[in-house]
């Protein structure tokens, strides 16, 4: 996530697109999350999970078992639903290829939870079921957007319990090839922005470093049994 945060802040022309999957199970805070349950803090002593401040607002999203994206795009719409509907439209259409039809949330936003997975908002994708497939958070600098989501794919029950004591939604459906994914992702955004010329670049070593150099602006310094949230549109 230092990595978005660089690119957000180096934005170009051109939009960025990134995947990435974690380490272990990791429990990354919003932006300007910075009350949570204390019992989060004993998870990490006890090395069940790690927490880490994320550079996009929102609330807690536990990431074990799914796909995380960033999107980094200059010059996004300014009005803030708009440039969610413009930004999910892949996901939209990339999981309709696959038999899985999403399709916004409507629940109103809050303060009442701390769970990013809790509701779904104009912000997410939910399946037929109504069950939240996609939660997705934004940042905004200098006119430029840096969106990031959660794909849940294979949540695990247990420790979703231990965190934020609910069962953990549904895995996503089998038909849902969990290791291709991303290229088929890529694809559904490279035909949704036929506008855009796509290539992969690696990182450079002094953007590696620079990563390196910024990565106590995400560190957690702080705890409560206090509960905070702050919305996402």
């Amino acid at each position: 996530m230092g990595i978005d945060a660089l690119l957000l802040q180096q934005a170009a022309a051109s939009p960025v697109l990134r995947f990435y999957r974690w380490d272990g199970a990791w429990l990354s805070l919003g932006r300007h999350q910075h009350r949570w349950p204390r019992h989060w803090n004993r998870l990490q002593t006890d090395g069940l999970l790690k927490l880490v401040r994320r550079p996009s607002g929102g609330q807690a999203v536990l990431h074990a078992g799914g796909l995380t994206y960033a999107l980094i795009w200059p010059n996004a719409p300014r009005k803030r639903r708009e440039a969610y509907r413009q930004a999910c439209q892949w996901l939209i259409n990339g999981f309709a290829t696959l038999g899985l039809p999403l399709r916004f949330g409507d629940a109103p936003t809050g303060r009442d939870d701390p769970n990013c997975f809790a509701r779904s908002t104009a912000a997410d994708l939910v399946d037929c079921y109504g069950v939240k497939r996609i939660g997705s958070a934004q940042r905004w600098q200098r006119g430029h957007l840096l969106q990031h989501g959660e794909i849940l794919l294979d949540p695990p029950n247990s420790l979703w319990q231990e965190v934020f004591g609910t069962e953990a939604p549904k895995a996503a459906p089998s038909t849902i090839r969990r290791e291709p994914l991303e290229t088929h992702l890529q694809a559904a955004m490279a035909s949704t922005w036929p506008g855009v010329i796509w290539e992969e670049r690696p990182l450079s070593g002094a953007e590696l470093q620079l990563v390196e150099c910024s990565l106590e602006q995400f560190s957690l310094a702080d705890s409560s049994e206090e509960i905070g949230m702050d919305a996402t549109i």
